[in-house]
């Protein structure tokens, strides 16, 4: 995957939402989309990903730590600590001190905010990019929407430019590339 120039060491958000923007439902994404889970792989390997402690319990015991990755998990529940630290990710209490951490990390020159909604809330105003997966989906019952990117950001890239990708096992997407014209 190649993104665009970014400084030497950017913070980006990668997420999926629906075309109104929902990126959750009852602490899980409500969609299967197989194609979207490969963009967020290749986008997110070899570099650090830093979650809060609802997205790093929505992903299947099987799958955490993600991979190839530093796994960075924001939380203040000593049980999730112990899990989070005993499969291998690094915890913290402050976000500033997981950023730092992530920085350090191998890859750390773009660290991901992978979720959940208030942790890209709380780092959108410090992101560089942002990779949107849009899907042709409604979920009228979502309870956690996507962030409102700050102004400045702009869309540098659509693939498709017009309309949404068929998926022969999910919903039909877009995936989108929005860049802080701070890093134009």
């Amino acid at each position: 995957m190649t993104l665009p120039d970014l400084p030497d060491q950017a913070i980006g958000l990668i997420w999926a939402q629906t075309r109104d923007g929902v990126i959750g439902r009852a602490g899980d994404m409500p969609w299967k989309a197989p194609e979207d889970m490969a963009h967020f792989k290749a986008a997110t390997m070899g570099h650090p990903v830093v979650m809060g402690r609802r997205t790093w319990e929505s992903i299947p015991a099987r799958f955490r730590p993600f991979e190839g990755r530093t796994n960075i998990v924001l939380t203040r529940d000593p049980a999730v600590t112990a899990e989070a630290e005993a499969a291998g990710a690094q915890v913290f209490t402050d976000l500033d001190d997981a950023l730092a951490a992530a920085t350090d990390a191998p890859g750390g020159e773009l660290t991901w905010i992978v979720g959940g909604g208030a942790l890209y809330e709380s780092t959108a105003n410090r992101a560089d990019i942002a990779l949107v997966t849009v899907l042709d989906l409604d979920v009228p019952d979502g309870d956690t929407f996507a962030p409102a990117l700050p102004p400045g950001f702009e869309n540098v890239s659509s693939e498709p430019a017009d309309g949404f990708t068929p998926s022969d096992r999910g919903p039909a997407y877009r995936f989108e590339t929005w860049v802080s014209n701070d890093d134009l």
